[in-house]
């Protein structure tokens, strides 16, 4: 049947691109964003699950009924999830209370069994994603089990190399400057990489929290914009695919949010807020003939019960 996809992880990919309308000044280049939200489980997060599980199934590492251990801050977590129950595999997530309810209560639907590590109300920390990182493997030390280990896992890049090239298509070849903030760093690289593969002209601009900007040589710190900032530089982080590096407050990215909501009717998560304004930045600096294209990352519907959607008071406070 025309349309017809043979099962849910064939509707991963080809995600629409939009261009901001309302939130772009006059004499700013055009900005466009790539609709991840428009995957399965919400999230570009589906693009590496499939890519990093399907490898290890392929190689032996991970049995055909095997288990899954990962580390989360929850959207790679959905994503594994959506994968296991595709492929009728176990899943173990370790997680904290430091992200919000909304995706524990996904991960648990998809089947997974989810393992707390505390944060002690200090938010998103080295010591908590240290620590995050040291149970799961511990856990993946056990009979069947296999530890995806996001922030190390190779396969996990070429999941987002399709993201390239449909950003490169859906442009027609007219992209000045990507702009991307970064966890693993797996989807900016990725996306890099492809973007390159046809012209070393495009510009990659990475975002990372101000309050802990490791990737510009500052101090790791606390911040509230889930997803990214992970206190300390990914193990597969590589300075040479990146030519300038932002930083942005969790104010500015919740408050770009809550903007892409009202005024463009695009529901996000705090991350693509980060994405957008930042984007904004650089389509202020080149002008009204220049193109800038960021992410979507994943839906605001999974964050509705943090101070970033709550209340209507929380609207003006972080």
């Amino acid at each position: 049947m025309p349309g017809m996809r043979s099962n849910v992880l064939a509707a991963v990919g080809n995600t629409p691109m939009i261009r901001l309308e309302r939130v772009v000044p006059q004499g700013h280049a055009r900005v466009l964003v790539k609709l991840e939200s428009a995957n399965p489980t919400g999230s570009m997060k589906d693009r590496m699950a499939i890519a990093a599980i399907e490898a290890a199934i392929a190689d032996r590492r991970l049995a055909q009924r095997g288990t899954v251990v990962e580390y989360t801050a929850g959207t790679t977590g959905i994503s594994l999830g959506l994968v296991c129950a595709a492929r009728g595999l176990r899943l173990e997530i370790v997680f904290s209370d430091a992200f919000s309810e909304e995706k524990r209560r996904m991960m648990e639907s998809f089947g997974a069994h989810v393992t707390d590590v505390p944060s002690g109300g200090e938010g998103i920390t080295e010591a908590l994603i240290k620590e995050m990182i040291a149970t799961s493997e511990q856990i993946a030390a056990r009979p069947g089990h296999w530890w995806c280990d996001q922030l190390t896992n190779h396969d996990a890049i070429a999941g987002y190399l399709p993201l390239g090239e449909e950003i490169w298509e859906q442009t027609d070849g007219e992209v000045d400057v990507f702009v991307h903030s970064v966890g693993t760093a797996h989807s900016i690289h990725g996306v890099a990489k492809a973007l390159w593969g046809h012209s070393k002209d495009i510009r990659i601009v990475a975002v990372e929290p101000a309050s802990s900007a490791v990737l510009s040589g500052g101090a790791t710190g606390s911040h509230k914009i889930e997803g990214i900032g992970i206190g300390f530089i990914p193990p597969l982080w590589e300075p040479d695919l990146v030519d300038e590096i932002q930083t942005i407050s969790t104010e500015e990215a919740w408050a770009m949010a809550r903007r892409l909501a009202a005024e463009e009717g695009i529901f996000a998560g705090a991350s693509s807020g980060a994405n957008v304004a930042v984007a904004l930045r650089v389509a202020e600096r080149l002008g009204p003939n220049g193109t800038v294209v960021t992410l979507v990352v994943d839906s605001g519907l999974r964050y509705v019960s943090t101070d970033l959607y709550a209340t209507r008071g929380s609207r003006d406070a972080v």
